[in-house]
């Protein structure tokens, strides 16, 4: 039994707290809000499905490699409770949904994107 805890995250072992103080959308209100604060600050968007093994697993690896997170303003988006909010997310600033997902806003337009493997912290540092 300990073994599927260790492997799922739920033991204390593998809690950790995240330097990333994530801000969660929870309106499609905030997107306008994101695009606002884009043109004075990078704005990162991490689209998160909470019950995923892959996608809890990129979260953790980004969180503990991601060295600019006072550069950027990090939003969180718990798509399983708002997807028309992802959807809204891959029409306004025209990228693919995907899950996990990484983007990147920069006066109001996304720059970067990633999923999946594909999400790594180094490559992001570039564009930030």
């Amino acid at each position: 039994m300990n073994f599927f805890k260790n492997i799922l995250g739920n033991s204390p072992e593998s809690q950790s707290v995240s330097k990333m103080e994530w801000r969660p959308i929870t309106d499609l209100g905030q997107l306008m809000e994101i695009i606002t604060v884009s043109n004075d600050k990078p704005v990162l968007i991490f689209k998160h499905s909470t019950r995923c093994i892959i996608s809890k697993s990129a979260l953790k690896q980004f969180e503990n490699e991601f060295d600019c997170h006072d550069k950027v303003v990090p939003y969180f988006l718990d798509l399983l409770e708002h997807r028309n909010i992802s959807n809204e997310i891959s029409n306004r600033f025209d990228v693919v949904h995907q899950s996990p997902q990484l983007i990147l806003i920069k006066e109001g337009k996304a720059v970067y994107n990633a999923s999946h493997e594909s999400i790594d912290a180094s490559k992001l540092e570039q564009f930030v």
